[in-house]
């Protein structure tokens, strides 16, 4: 195998011009990778729920409300039901013969 050491001159610019980065100053390596590392949802709303929604706590409350109702008619819509042929329905079949 051959490896030829090839110098930055030679080496071909994929960069755009505009991407030039000896203007940034500043620059912090690694500034937001606690922050990544914990893990970030970053969700996209359209324009007009953005309108009605200024600010993720404005989200979160109206989801948190929504998670609510759904759980409460989910706990309601899975309580047991009464059988057909239970003492209930025995006694009023029972009382109209």
């Amino acid at each position: 195998m051959i490896c030829k050491n090839i110098s930055l001159n030679e080496m071909e610019d994929e960069l755009r011009p505009e991407y030039d980065f000896s203007k940034l100053k500043g620059g912090v390596i690694g500034k937001y990778a606690i922050k990544y590392k914990e893990g970030t949802n970053l969700i996209l709303l359209e324009p007009d729920v953005a309108e009605v929604f200024k600010d993720n706590e404005s989200v979160n409350k109206a989801l948190r409300l929504l998670i609510k109702i759904a759980d409460e008619k989910y706990t309601k819509a899975a309580q047991p039901v009464a059988p057909a042929n239970s003492h209930h329905s025995a006694t009023l079949h029972g009382a109209s013969r």
